[in-house]
C-alpha cells in the first residue's frame, strides 16, 4: 500500500471517529436539555424536571419517567402525577382510582383519563399529539410554574381526597402521602 492510500485511509477513519463523536455529543446535549418527554398513547408530556416523577437513572445519569405510558390503566407509584398537552395553558394532575386513572383540571374538577381532547371523536380511540412536533417544539420548554403548582396542587389533592375518601375507598392513600408543590419541584 502506498503512502497516499495509507494517508487517505487514516483521514477517513479519523473523519468517521469525529462524526460518531459529534453525533453522540449532540444526542447527549439534546437529552440533557429536555425538560419534558412525550409518553404514549396520547403523547402528552411528562415532566423530566420533577425528581419524584422522573428520578435520575443510575445507568445514564438522565431523568427517567416513573411510568412508560399515561393511559387509563396506568398505575402511578406516587400521586399526583403530572402530564401536559402543550396546546393547553396548564397541565393535568393525575391520580389512581378504583375506576382507573383520573385527572384534575382546575376548571372541570376530577374526570376520567383521558380528556376528550385526546380522543378521536368518531372512533373514541387515542388521537395522539403529533410526536415530531412535540419533540421539536416542546420538550425543552420550561418546567411548570412554581406559582401554578403552589396554587393548584393542594387544591387538587383535597378535591381528589374528598371525592375518594379512605372511608369509602380503601385504596385511597392518606392525604399526607400526596406530593406537594415543593416535592414536585424537588425542593
Amino acid at each position: 500500500m502506498n503512502a497516499e492510500n495509507q494517508s487517505s485511509r487514516k483521514f477517513l477513519i479519523l473523519a468517521i471517529f469525529i462524526l460518531v463523536f459529534a453525533i453522540f455529543a449532540i444526542q447527549s446535549l439534546a437529552a440533557v436539555a429536555a425538560t419534558w418527554q412525550p409518553l404514549p398513547p396520547y403523547n402528552t408530556l411528562w415532566p423530566l424536571w420533577s425528581p419524584p416523577l422522573s428520578p435520575t437513572d443510575p445507568l445514564t445519569g438522565l431523568p427517567k419517567p416513573i411510568v412508560s405510558q399515561v393511559s387509563r390503566s396506568t398505575v402511578l407509584p406516587v400521586q399526583p402525577g403530572l402530564t401536559w398537552d402543550p396546546r393547553k395553558t396548564y397541565p393535568w394532575l393525575l391520580y389512581n382510582t378504583p375506576l382507573g386513572l383520573q385527572y384534575y383540571d382546575p376548571y372541570y374538577g376530577v374526570n376520567a383519563w383521558p380528556p376528550s381532547s385526546l380522543l378521536n371523536p368518531l372512533t373514541g380511540l387515542p388521537a395522539p399529539i403529533d410526536l415530531v412536533t412535540l419533540k421539536i417544539l416542546y420538550t425543552a420548554l420550561a418546567p411548570t410554574s412554581s406559582a401554578w403548582l403552589a396554587a393548584n396542587v393542594p387544591v387538587a389533592n383535597l378535591y381528589f381526597y374528598n371525592i375518594y375518601p379512605p372511608t369509602t375507598v380503601a385504596s385511597t392513600p392518606p392525604l399526607s402521602s400526596f406530593l406537594t408543590p415543593a416535592l414536585l419541584l424537588g425542593l
